[in-house]
């Protein structure tokens, strides 16, 4: 069974690893979303700066803050988007360095899973809101096997290799989720599910990506030869490969937002 924590502190590879997926997913979101332009908004947990980006280029926000509690993803999303009008700051989401109501919109993208306390979490996002404002977040379906490398991870279960994982998997339900924004006090509880697909040019490209992949990678290279055989056996059957080669598979997550109360 999964005993540490999962950690993202290579923007680089995590970009190779989660980034498509990101991409895909997010964009999708913000279709859902669909928030007004001039809003000042706040990413929690912003990793790499991916979302971030996509909120700059999307949404016209007079202002975007992006907060992550590490240090190396943090550098990398200021470098990323030297250009934007975002700025970042180390934080965490369950005390988040605001004062009250000094955002319109936030945003935890593909993070409520890594939160500890999640209703904590959803409560620091609704204090920070002014009134009227959103409060959203996306998150691979991990109770329903929606996460993008699922069939890894249960190859990897089966082989007993213990691999890094959230504090939180079952935050990212439907009904959780509703459960976390009502007792937040939000009001206009909405809840969606978002599938997206990603292909890679081959098999070769889809096991290398794993393996060089943030937490997990390591795992995978620390097993014997004849183990990591079997496990790139195991999933290449798992996985089909159309008439040129390509692997593609489809990957879900779902999705709340709500409103803070007018007050």
């Amino acid at each position: 069974m999964p005993t540490d924590p999962i950690r993202f502190d290579d923007g680089a590879a995590y970009e190779r690893y989660m980034g498509v997926w990101s991409q895909s997913v997010g964009a999708k979101f913000l279709d859902w979303l669909s928030p007004k332009p001039g809003l000042r908004w706040l990413d929690i947990g912003c990793g790499n700066g991916a979302f971030t980006e996509m909120l700059c280029d999307r949404c016209k926000p007079v202002a975007v803050m992006g907060v992550d509690p590490s240090e190396a993803q943090i550098n990398f999303a200021r470098n990323r988007l030297t250009s934007r009008s975002a700025e970042f700051k180390i934080g965490d989401a369950m005390a988040l360095p605001f004062a009250d109501h000094t955002c319109d919109a936030a945003v935890m993208p593909l993070v409520i899973f890594f939160v500890p306390d999640p209703h904590k979490g959803v409560a620091e996002m609704a204090r920070v809101v002014a009134a009227g404002g959103i409060v959203s977040a996306y998150a691979w379906d991990l109770p329903g096997g929606g996460f993008p490398y699922a069939a890894m991870r249960d190859e990897l279960d089966k082989m007993n290799v213990a691999t890094p994982w959230v504090p939180s998997p079952d935050a990212s339900n439907l009904d959780n989720l509703r459960q976390y924004w009502t007792a937040a006090g939000l009001k206009d509880v909405e809840t969606t599910v978002i599938t997206v697909e990603r292909t890679f040019p081959s098999f070769d490209d889809y096991w290398t990506t794993i393996i060089s992949g943030p937490s997990v990678g390591g795992k995978i290279k620390a097993m014997s030869i004849d183990d990591r055989a079997i496990l790139k056996a195991r999933l290449q059957r798992r996985l089909s490969t159309d008439a040129v080669g390509r692997v593609t598979y489809s990957a879900r997550a779902n999705a709340v937002k709500g409103r803070v109360a007018n007050n």
